[in-house]
């Protein structure tokens, strides 16, 4: 029974005047040597360890508040509070501080709170030492009222002397009569004088005069005082909405009557303190703290009580997930557990922890699945609000729902896809139902926040999971907007086809569009058949850009998987399609997403790149953007400029063998030439690379060279040097190998380079490499994209032969493992034909 009795939380005052919960533990009074009096100990009930030790002041002002509690302040800015979980340990601690300080038990509290400015005057003025004498309760002493309780605000002695006055002679019943027989009389002076008095007794903070004020009773004529306030020509009606425009609604029975009162006393002084009264000044905010205190313990309280009643909860999951329930029934349901998760912050941690728990057991996941999924708008929101509580509180949680969840049922119907779904398909102009979601998955799927765990699994567990039951539902908008594929796009429409009308509706009507489809094919593919361009509807590009957002956060929290699902999807080409977007924000969450993927450094990505030449819808942007100085203009080139510092070898080739003729007139920034002067300078370095292994490859065979040199005869000296060579095994064989090897490859590039992507835009590519006279003349044409081989009626054949002749043009000498276009110059000098020098190195 002594545990339960000295059984209290320790709360501290934030500077944001919100109460922080320290712990549970037992308190207990005693002499501590090191402090060197009577102090105050509270030991954790879970560990035993010391959450509060203070010494009893005999000049600190203690203050008990609502049977249950004991208020007081260490420092200038540091305020402490134990809430006893009964009323008896409450009053034993009390009678302990008092013991110490010499005062009566009986007191609310034990000092006044003056400093010493305050203490000198009213050392001069000797009337205050005793208790403020109030003026009769008439009505003809209304003003002189109003004007002692407003003149006492800006002094905490005097405001604690009036507090005493009015709480001892049951004062502020006797002004509520008064005001009932201003109303009756239409007294509008007099009610002016009484919001005054009722404000400033509001702003005493006495926890004492609140409980008086806020009773059942009081409460409606206190509101009603407080619509007076004569800076309004007319009164406000608050009265009228706390009576007959805010029901309360019982969703399910409330059998205890002292819960049902607790709910009605917390509504209405949160309404009085968010709604009525103004908004305090910087020197007011400090007034009202106790009201905050007073609101904060009241939530506390009915949460506490309606998790001990396991009954009605049960009864509350039941009709919730009842099919027989109606929608408006279920729209009751939904925003109780909304405001009852609200209500739930204010519990300290482990209360809290124990108060999802409960939730979690009793379904509160797949009970949101259902209501998340439901036409109503409203449900939907609040079941959000419910959602990001648990999300906020526990990911694991979530997690672990989902993952065994999807070992019972379809992808459509996991609560993830759900999610998904819900943001692809907000009818929001502005999504901002979709930002919330979005920002709820990006929780999800943050590996920081898994590490914590201690199930070690759970990282490659649930992104395992995800990647395999519901990425391709969050990327479907993005494939389905950058693809010309008929049949994709019609298994998006019929999968999606609940709100996504919303979505993709054109903000102008097409003459060319289907009339049996929701979706205008201009939000598809663009207006250019022939070309695969992102939709030009605001709203959808706000969803992809949200859903590139997402991809980017992958890109840099996940590894392998998103590196295959990029790889497996072609992913980032599709992306770069919206670089074609007229929403400059979307071609710059396309470019983005490019940039975070060369950010990694990762060569896996970078011959991705290369390969499928994914630079051309980037550097067609920068071309199309013109001379704009923009922010795609920066990004671009910041992008290129990153290559250049970080001096990604295998990019910086690719741009400068393919793209510099279009990039060398800009000039205003150095970028470009800079990746010129690294590529040179890695040409550079390969060419005495291959020519420092040649001497070191050739010189045993100088060796035998020489000797046989000397052992011949002059004649003979020409044989002599060639023979050995010749009869080398590694050089001999070389030509042979060499040839099958580049055989293979040409035609691997040459099936490469047929399902490269092909602009079919008016005009074509912007740059492109040209097979002309010039070539035949012996001059070198760089390409601008991918380089294509003249095309020949013997297709491969053709190469073949080119190939051939190239390698027998060596007459047996080695060949350089990397292939410049200065090579090609000095070839081209030999030879008649335009032709290309095999890459043995690319």
């Amino acid at each position: 029974m002594s545990d339960t009795r000295r059984r209290v939380k320790v709360y501290t005052l934030n500077e944001d005047r919100q109460w922080d919960d320290r712990g549970t533990g037992h308190v207990s009074s005693t002499y501590v040597e090191e402090l060197k009096g009577m102090s105050l100990l509270v030991r954790a009930e879970s560990d035993g360890s010391l959450l509060l030790e203070s010494k009893i002041n005999p000049n600190t002002a203690y203050q008990k508040q609502q049977d249950t509690l004991i208020v007081w302040s260490e420092a200038e800015n540091y305020d402490l509070a134990l809430s006893f979980q009964e009323k008896a340990g409450c009053d034993e601690i009390w009678e302990k501080i008092c013991q110490v300080q010499g005062k009566d038990p009986s007191v609310e509290v034990t000092q006044d709170l003056i400093d010493e400015s305050e203490e000198e005057r009213f050392e001069e003025m000797p009337e205050t030492s005793h208790l403020i004498d109030l003026p009769t309760c008439e009505l003809n002493k209304l003003e002189e009222i109003a004007d002692l309780v407003t003149s006492v605000l800006s002094s905490p002695i005097r405001r604690e002397k009036l507090a005493l006055a009015l709480e001892n002679e049951g004062y502020i019943k006797k002004l509520l009569q008064l005001f009932q027989a201003c109303e009756n009389l239409e007294n509008t002076e007099g009610l002016h004088h009484l919001y005054e008095i009722i404000r400033g007794i509001l702003f005493l903070n006495k926890a004492t005069l609140f409980e008086v004020m806020f009773s059942d009773e009081c409460i409606m004529d206190v509101v009603g005082c407080l619509e007076y306030d004569p800076a309004l020509a007319q009164p406000k009606r608050h009265r009228e909405f706390l009576t007959k425009t805010a029901k309360f609604k019982e969703v399910i029975p409330i059998t205890d009557s002292e819960l049902r009162q607790k709910i009605h006393q917390t509504y209405r002084v949160q309404y009085i303190q968010d709604i009525i009264l103004p908004t305090p000044s910087v020197f007011e905010e400090n007034f009202l703290s106790t009201l905050t205190s007073f609101i904060f313990f009241n939530k506390v309280e009915i949460v506490s009580m309606l998790q001990e009643d396991e009954k009605f909860l049960s009864e509350v999951f039941a009709q919730l997930t009842d099919e027989a329930t109606d929608d408006d029934k279920r729209r009751e349901l939904v925003n109780f557990f909304k405001e009852f998760c609200a209500f739930s912050q204010t519990l300290q941690p482990q209360n809290r922890d124990a108060f999802f728990k409960t939730l979690a057991k009793l379904g509160i996941l797949p009970a949101l699945e259902i209501v998340m999924g439901m036409d109503d708008l409203q449900v939907r929101s609040a079941a959000t609000d419910i959602f990001s509580y648990l999300v906020e509180f526990s990911p694991s949680m979530v997690r672990e729902f989902v993952m065994q969840e999807a070992q019972q049922s379809d992808d459509d119907i996991l609560l993830i896809n759900v999610v998904i779904e819900q943001m692809i398909c907000d009818t929001d102009p502005e999504l901002g139902g979709a930002v919330q979601l979005m920002g709820l998955l990006r929780t999800l799927i943050d590996p920081e926040n898994m590490l914590a765990t201690t199930n070690k699994t759970e990282k490659s567990e649930f992104l395992n999971f995800f990647y395999n039951h519901c990425m391709h539902v969050l990327t479907a908008p993005l494939l389905t907007n950058t693809s010309e594929d008929k049949c994709e796009k019609d298994f998006f429409l019929k999968h999606y086809r609940y709100s996504w009308s919303f979505v993709c509706t054109p903000s102008h009507s097409h003459s060319h569009s289907t009339p049996s489809s929701s979706i205008s094919q201009d939000n598809i593919v663009g207006s250019n058949k022939n070309s695969t361009i992102c939709p030009d509807n605001y709203q959808t590009a706000q969803l992809l850009a949200l859903i590139l957002e997402l991809l980017t956060f992958c890109v840099e929290h996940h590894t392998y998987h998103i590196k295959n699902y990029i790889m497996n999807k072609d992913l980032l080409r599709r992306v770069l399609v919206l670089m074609n977007s007229k929403h400059t924000f979307l071609a710059l969450c396309a470019l983005r997403f490019m940039r975070r993927i060369i950010g990694l450094k990762d060569e896996f990505y970078n011959r991705y790149i290369t390969k499928g030449n994914l630079f051309e819808p980037v550097i067609n942007a920068l071309l199309d953007n013109g001379t704009r100085y923009n922010l795609l203009n920066s990004a671009v080139i910041e992008l290129f400029e990153f290559i250049r510092v970080e001096d990604i070898k295998s990019l910086t080739a690719h741009i400068v063998e393919n793209f510099y003729k279009a990039l060398e007139s800009i000039e205003y920034v150095q970028t470009f030439k800079g990746l010129k002067t690294k590529y040179e300078q890695e040409k550079d370095r390969q060419n005495q690379k291959l020519n420092s292994n040649r001497f070191r490859r050739d010189a045993k065979a100088l060796e035998e060279d020489e000797e046989m040199w000397f052992n011949e005869d002059e004649e003979e000296e020409g044989k002599a040097v060639v023979a050995p060579v010749e009869k080398s095994k590694p050089e001999d064989d070389f030509p042979d190998n060499y040839e099958k090897f580049m055989e293979t490859k040409k035609a691997k590039e040459s099936e490469d380079k047929e399902n490269l992507p092909k602009r079919t835009s008016p005009g074509g590519f912007k740059f492109t490499f040209s097979h002309s006279a010039s070539a035949a003349n012996g001059t070198n044409s760089k390409s601008v994209v991918a380089q294509t081989p003249p095309a020949t009626s013997n297709g491969s054949s053709s190469k073949t032969t080119n190939l051939a002749t190239s390698v027998t043009a060596t007459k047996g000498s080695l060949v350089g493992l990397v292939d410049y276009p200065d090579d090609e110059e000095e070839d081209e000098e030999e030879e008649t034909s335009p032709r290309k020098r095999p890459r043995l190195g690319s």
